[in-house]
């Protein structure tokens, strides 16, 4: 019985086929990253907001999600983690209304999709800092002076669907666990060699730029923990590599996690400790931006 799943990359998405039912049984688990942010759909240089899509949403005829909602429907996953999908706190306006406006509705000659179970929250792109996190002598609480690069809280947010039921009251996230408190993290300095960031930011900052999330999904009696985030791209900075560096603690914590000699350090936002039992079956998803 597999407990790894295999990927391979097929239009857009990255496939993961397991047979950890039975023999001839298959489930297909996807990530897409749909650009579904408020930017996305504005003039270059146009500061956005989560309305922006809560609008497209509610309509049903915008010609970009259409095709998002035409290629699902063709892969039919049935777990599927969209990333760069804005964080919308009333799912009515949000994700309920993706379903029900365009999943639900034939696109191109498909057939309609549904999936009765879903799971989102809030993420760091775009949260505050009172901090000049990017050290350009301006602390904005934007852009790149936000907890995560964003113009706006939730953008650039993740969501996942899923046609089997998704155990809610175990969900952990770790949208909150402090990069300093991840043992040998890799140090951003500046040219002269001290910290990159000021004490006050650092004691603050969180490791996740959007969130870590361990989402069990029950699939007919055998529990899959889809292990969701979206680290940095490890790009868009300087010298010093703060992306780069970010990017990789924010894969690794995942490294960490399945490992029960590594995980010890981890904690979630609840307040619990540790990672991933050693016998759990997992699938890890997400746009890693790496290769």
């Amino acid at each position: 019985m597999l407990q790894r799943l295999i990927a391979k990359h097929c239009v857009g998405f990255f496939l993961l086929n397991s047979q950890v039912l039975m023999a001839t049984q298959q489930i297909t688990v996807a990530t897409f990253n749909v650009s579904m942010e408020a930017e996305n759909y504005l003039p270059r240089g146009e500061r956005g907001s989560s309305q922006i899509l809560i609008d497209i949403l509610a309509n049903g005829d915008h010609p970009q999600v259409k095709n998002i909602a035409a290629i699902i429907q063709r892969v039919r996953p049935d777990i599927l983690l969209l990333n760069e999908f804005d964080y919308i706190a009333d799912p009515k306006q949000g994700i309920e209304a993706f379903i029900k406006n365009y999943l639900n509705q034939p696109q191109a000659g498909s057939q309609p999709i549904d999936y009765p179970y879903y799971y989102y929250n809030t993420v760091n792109t775009g949260q505050p800092s009172p901090f000049d996190l990017d050290n350009d002598g301006a602390a904005t609480g934007v852009g790149a002076d936000a907890w995560g690069y964003g113009f706006y809280p939730g953008q650039y947010g993740m969501v996942l669907l899923s046609k089997y039921p998704i155990a809610l009251d175990q969900v952990r996230t770790f949208q909150h666990f402090k990069w300093q408190d991840m043992p040998g993290h890799l140090v951003t300095t500046k040219a002269d060699g001290s910290a990159w960031y000021s004490n006050d930011a650092w004691q603050q900052f969180p490791l996740s730029s959007k969130a870590h999330w361990d989402i069990p999904v029950q699939v007919d009696g055998i529990t899959i923990h889809v292990l969701a985030s979206h680290p940095t791209p490890p790009v868009f900075d300087g010298p010093e590599n703060r992306n780069g560096k970010r990017n990789h603690d924010e894969i690794r914590f995942w490294a960490d996690y399945l490992m029960s000699e590594q995980s010890g350090y981890i904690y979630d936002d609840q307040g619990s400790k540790g990672g991933l039992r050693g016998d759990a079956r997992f699938v890890i998803l997400g746009d890693l931006n790496a290769s």
